[in-house]
C-alpha cells in the first residue's frame, strides 16, 4: 500500500470524526436553546441591552464553557489541558452563537431592516443556552458510556427478539415512539403554547418562511436521533417498528409532534374552530418547532 492510499482514509476519518462532533455539538445546542428561544423577554432584552453588557455575557458564558470543558468536552477525546479547553471553548461558543443566529432568522426575529446592535444584542442572548448546550451535550446525552454494557447483553436480547413474533416486536416499539414523542412533544409544549410568543412568531411568518420552518424541524429532529451519536443512537438504527428507517420515523415523529402542537393550542384556547385553516397551520407549525424537538428529546431517553 502507497503512502498516498494510506493517508487518504485516515485524513477521511479525521474529517468524519470532526464532523460526528461538531453535529453532537449542534444538536445539545439545540436541545438546550430551542425553549429559550420562544421568549419575548429577551428578544426585548437582547435589543435595548447595551455593548459592554454584551461584552461582559459574552465573557462569563465563556468562563462557563471552559471550565465544563476541563471536565469534558463536546468532542470524543476529552480536552484537559488549559490550551486545548481554551480553544474548545471557543469553538463551542461561536457554534451556539452561529445555530442561535440560524434560528431568529428562520423565525423572523432577525430580518435585513434589523439593526446590527440590535441583532447582535438578540444572537449574544439567545446564544448563551446554545452554547451551553454545546458544551454539555457530550457529558449528559452521549452514550459511548453505555456501549460496553450495552455490548455485553447485545447477544441475550438478539435471542429474546428471535423468540418474539416480529408483529408484536413492530408494536412494541411503534408504541415506545409514538409514546415517547408525544410525551416529550407535549411537555415542551404545554409550556410555550399559552404564551404570546406563538401569535407574534406566526403573524410575521410568509408561506416560505413556514415552509422553512417545517424544514428546519425535520432536519433537527433527525440531527438529534440518527446522527448526534446520543444516547442509543445504536438502538435506534436498529428500531423494528412499522417506521424503522430514519427518514420514516422522523417524519411520522413530526406528524406526532403537530398533532400534540394542536392540542395544546386548542387546548388553551390559543386556537379555535372559527380560525382559518391557514391560521390553525401557521400556529402549528411555529410550535411544531419546539415540540419535535422535545419530541426528539424523549425519543433519544427511551
Amino acid at each position: 500500500m502507497s503512502v498516498k492510499s494510506y493517508r487518504r482514509p485516515q485524513r477521511f476519518r479525521g474529517w468524519s470524526k470532526e464532523f460526528g462532533d461538531l453535529i453532537n455539538g449542534v444538536s445539545g445546542g439545540f436541545l438546550f436553546g430551542i425553549p429559550l428561544l420562544y421568549t419575548m423577554e429577551v428578544w426585548f432584552i437582547g435589543s435595548h441591552v447595551q455593548p459592554s453588557v454584551l461584552i461582559y455575557i459574552l465573557i462569563t458564558t465563556y468562563i462557563v464553557i471552559f471550565l465544563l470543558n476541563r471536565a469534558e468536552g463536546f468532542r470524543r477525546k476529552g480536552s484537559y489541558r488549559v490550551v486545548e479547553a481554551a480553544a474548545e471553548s471557543v469553538e463551542a461558543l461561536a457554534i451556539g452563537t452561529f445555530c442561535a443566529a440560524l434560528m431568529l432568522v428562520v423565525l423572523q426575529r432577525i430580518t435585513w431592516e434589523t439593526s446590527l446592535n440590535e441583532g447582535l444584542g438578540k444572537i449574544i442572548f439567545e446564544g448563551v443556552p446554545f452554547s451551553l448546550g454545546v458544551a454539555l451535550s457530550r457529558s449528559i446525552l452521549s452514550g459511548e458510556r453505555e456501549l460496553s454494557t450495552a455490548s455485553k447483553s447485545s447477544k441475550e436480547k438478539s435471542v429474546q427478539q428471535k423468540r418474539k413474533t416480529p408483529t408484536k416486536t413492530m408494536w412494541k416499539h411503534t408504541l415506545a415512539d409514538l409514546s415517547a414523542t408525544l410525551i416529550g412533544a407535549v411537555f415542551i409544549a404545554f409550556a410555550i403554547a399559552p404564551t404570546d410568543e406563538v401569535p407574534m412568531l406566526a403573524a410575521a411568518a410568509s408561506p416560505f418562511w413556514i415552509l422553512a420552518i417545517m424544514a428546519t424541524s425535520l432536519l433537527v429532529s433527525y440531527t438529534i436521533v440518527f446522527a448526534a451519536g446520543f444516547t442509543n443512537q445504536k438502538k435506534r438504527h436498529q428500531q423494528q417498528g412499522f417506521f424503522q428507517r430514519p427518514s420514516g420515523e422522523t417524519v411520522f415523529s413530526y406528524l406526532v409532534s403537530l398533532l400534540a402542537s394542536v392540542l395544546m393550542l386548542w387546548f388553551f384556547q390559543q386556537l379555535s374552530w372559527e380560525d382559518p385553516w391557514d391560521l390553525w397551520l401557521s400556529y402549528t407549525v411555529i410550535l411544531g418547532l419546539p415540540s419535535t424537538i422535545g419530541g426528539a428529546a424523549g425519543r433519544i431517553a427511551v
